[in-house]
């Protein structure tokens, strides 16, 4: 009887383990979500992968307020800029998304 129930408990302290594992498996990483948003001209900008990219959490100032939805109202923001995007005439390819790390508010050029 004893064996029973330390298999039990082995087999519920397993699965409970991975259960709570998979919890964040479902969503997809940012960096993807941005690329998702792109158009395909844009897509084509990237010679790697959209993991070659540089995240970071911004403030929402002016001279990103013209890149983004005009009812977004967060003081801050996503900014997924990928690398080696740049062209002779544009910056890097920049894209904006939410807090909820899914939605996609805005995209544009930098030259920073």
């Amino acid at each position: 009887m004893k064996k029973f129930l330390v298999i039990t408990f082995v087999t519920l302290l397993f699965l409970s383990g991975c259960n709570t594992s998979r919890a964040n498996d479902s969503s997809i990483p940012i960096e993807l979500a941005a690329f998702n948003s792109l158009t395909n001209e844009e897509k084509a900008l990237i010679p790697a992968s959209p993991k070659d990219s540089v995240v970071k959490k911004i403030a929402v100032n002016d001279e990103i307020k013209h890149l983004i939805d005009k009812d977004y109202d967060k003081d801050e923001i996503y900014s997924i800029t990928f690398n080696n995007t740049e062209t002779e005439s544009l910056g890097k390819l920049i894209v904006f998304v939410d807090l909820d790390k899914e939605t996609v508010v805005g995209k544009g050029f930098s030259n920073q």
